[in-house]
């Protein structure tokens, strides 16, 4: 990993510390000419928050470490570059290659230990390619969005586009064997999930949806897409004759974990704690963001455990008529 400390190509700006006033605003300076940087085709610069345009200024508590309109050569080379989005670009990298190394060792080794037919295969890599998507989705959005303002637009609405297709990843399986033996609600809720998804996909293309304008009544809306989870969940435990059901002991308690990593990835990204304690000391290391990123990996790697137990508790236990 490249730092700007001992890396010649890596130029970092001198800054001072910023002067708050008593609304966290910072004293606006002249605006600073960018292109500068790429006079020298391999020299990587990194600002301060003072200096950044204004589509890059979404958190004022991170003050240093950001990349400015780079060229698409500059953003792949940045992946070695020790910036503010480092870790958000690698933690979902790697998660990426996490779930795609899960879904090929669930083809070649789990499902056919749990001798699952066909269908097995198709639900259980389905969630695991949503998975997949939304880390690269996320990824994309965290090295190409310093390329430009309507680049970083363009990566935004993917990236949102992900967290939607991630969310239908954990409901599809879930779903699936949950109402196993009870087909018609089932396909009932499976066709309800995908409508829903769609319908959040199709509002996503209109222009005002990626603005700062709608970000309330976006975070409404992913909100309410994961917490629609809660209404086939009651109607399963109804089904199975409540709580002294053996398999709803087993599982409910993980469906409660799920949302509670849900609801504590939703707190980091909302709160933007801990960097607006101590804005500056959290710039590469511990933001809110990248406490997100982590959640979100460990929430999807908790739903993928939980989708494989239960694939394997169906398999054991059959139907009863």
């Amino acid at each position: 990993m490249l730092t700007a400390e001992n890396t010649q190509s890596v130029k970092v700006r001198p800054v001072v510390r910023p002067f708050y006033n008593d609304t966290s605003v910072f004293i606006e300076e002249e605006p600073v000419n960018f292109m500068k940087q790429v006079q020298h085709k391999n020299c990587i610069s990194l600002y301060h928050y003072k200096e950044i345009p204004q589509f890059l200024s979404g958190n004022p508590y991170i003050l240093h470490g950001y990349r400015v309109h780079l060229p698409f050569n500059l953003c792949i080379k940045s992946l070695f570059v020790w910036s503010n989005e480092t870790i958000n670009i690698w933690s979902h990298l790697i998660g990426f290659f996490i779930f795609l190394t899960l879904m090929l060792y669930d083809i070649v080794v789990t499902i056919p230990n749990f001798n699952g037919v066909v269908a097995d295969y198709f639900i259980m890599s389905f969630g695991l390619l949503c998975f997949q998507y939304c880390m690269l989705c996320s990824t994309g959005y965290h090295l190409f969005g310093c390329h430009s303002e309507r680049s970083c637009e363009w990566w935004l609405g993917v990236d949102m586009g992900g967290i939607s297709i991630g969310v239908i990843g954990c409901y599809i399986p879930a779903v699936y064997y949950a109402f196993y033996c009870m087909t018609i609600w089932r396909d009932i809720y499976i066709l309800i999930i995908c409508l829903l998804t769609v319908s959040t996909l199709f509002l996503q293309r209109f222009q005002d949806f990626s603005s700062k304008r709608w970000f309330r009544m976006r975070i409404l809306i992913f909100t309410a897409l994961a917490a629609c989870g809660v209404i086939p969940s009651a109607h399963w435990i109804y089904l199975n004759n409540g709580f002294s059901a053996t398999i709803v002991q087993i599982f409910i308690p993980k469906v409660a974990v799920l949302y509670i990593l849900g609801m504590i990835a939703l707190a980091f990204y909302l709160s933007r704690f801990p960097e607006r304690l101590r804005p500056g000391m959290f710039d590469m290391i511990g933001s809110s963001h990248q406490c997100w990123h982590f959640v979100v990996v460990i929430a999807f790697l908790w739903c993928y455990n939980s989708g494989r137990e239960i694939l394997q508790y169906r398999i054991i236990n059959s139907c009863t008529l």
